[in-house]
């Protein structure tokens, strides 16, 4: 599944909020060059991930924000810099920076929420998870990368990390070591097969076809209140609480859903606001963005490959240390 494209890819997860200051950053690009901009985020900048050309359906406050991009600046280094010298890069007139205040659902599962009906959402409301970064030490840097990086087919074995072990320049029993204190540090996510959810199969079936972020504007004061109540329904894929600033109304909640028919999707939206208004927290203000040409790769997050990219890239590391 992996060689015919059904499997997009085999990876050891690691909770990355957690490892490297991140945020998603919503670009505006003139048109003639939002095609050239999406090219050089996905190919030419391993620290930004996911990589999407939205679009609302009205011309609203926003519209003109069309690439957005999630964004990993390893420890050390500045994300404002980082930002700054993409936007040399592409040509983008402006951008905004929306870190990750507090996290309330995340997860993926394109295949499970199929056919799931409006308004289905668990009893307990949604987890809190912070955003603090954790601290590693070179050594737990040089075994993370020999663990996170992707499968091949031919590493696909009863054992992969022996070999992982070797590349780390470690014992298998050292590797295994380091590899469970990392464990019980929670920044080890779950061993992962990923769908390919966004381009069709072989078949010419698609996993999902819409991509939907939602923006929700409520009261100041309660953003973990109506984040814990919208990271209960299940067609959730992330939602979080994000300060969207002056460009977009000044929204304070996002949340990202996927399903293959618009108007369902649309559904699961309306059942969210009605859940929130009937919990006693005022929707101030909503928007809906919709993905279209999109592309997801896991951000890098290590500071030596940020140090090797930034020589080759041409940006200054001492421009964009802080």
């Amino acid at each position: 599944m992996l060689e015919a494209g059904v499997i997009r890819r085999i990876r050891q997860t690691l909770m990355a909020t957690n490892l490297a200051p991140g945020a998603l950053v919503a670009w505006r690009v003139a048109a003639e060059k939002l095609d050239s901009a999406f090219d050089y985020m996905v190919k030419e900048d391993p620290f930004s991930g996911h990589v999407v050309i939205r679009s609302t359906d009205p011309e609203t406050q926003g519209s003109v924000y069309r690439l957005w991009t999630t964004l990993k600046v390893p420890q050390g280094f500045s994300m404002t810099r980082h930002c700054e010298f993409l936007a040399q890069k592409v040509g983008a007139k402006a951008y905004r920076i929306m870190p990750a205040k507090r996290l309330f659902a995340l997860g993926v599962g394109h295949v499970r929420r199929r056919g799931m009906l409006p308004g289905s959402r668990s009893e307990e409301r949604g987890r809190v998870l912070d955003t603090n970064i954790v601290e590693l030490s070179p050594l737990e840097w040089q075994v993370l990368a020999a663990l996170k990086r992707e499968f091949t087919v031919t590493e696909i074995t009863s054992n992969p990390w022996r070999e992982r072990a070797v590349e780390a320049g470690l014992t298998f029993d050292e590797f295994v070591s380091v590899a469970r204190s990392l464990s019980a540090r929670e920044v080890i996510g779950r061993f992962s097969t990923f769908l390919e959810h966004v381009k069709p199969s072989a078949a010419g079936e698609r996993v999902t076809r819409y991509n939907a972020l939602f923006h929700w504007r409520v009261p100041t004061g309660r953003e973990i209140e109506a984040g814990r109540e919208i990271g209960r329904h299940h067609i959730l894929t992330h939602a979080y609480w994000r300060e969207g600033g002056p460009e977009f109304a000044n929204v304070n909640v996002m949340a990202v859903a996927h399903g293959t028919d618009k108007q369902l999707v649309l559904g699961h939206k309306v059942a969210i606001d009605g859940h929130l208004e009937a919990s006693g927290i005022p929707v101030l203000y909503t928007n809906v963005f919709w993905g279209g040409r999109s592309e997801i790769k896991p951000s890098e997050i290590s500071p030596i490959e940020y140090k090797a990219w930034a020589d080759r890239a041409g940006l200054s590391l001492e421009a964009s240390a802080g």
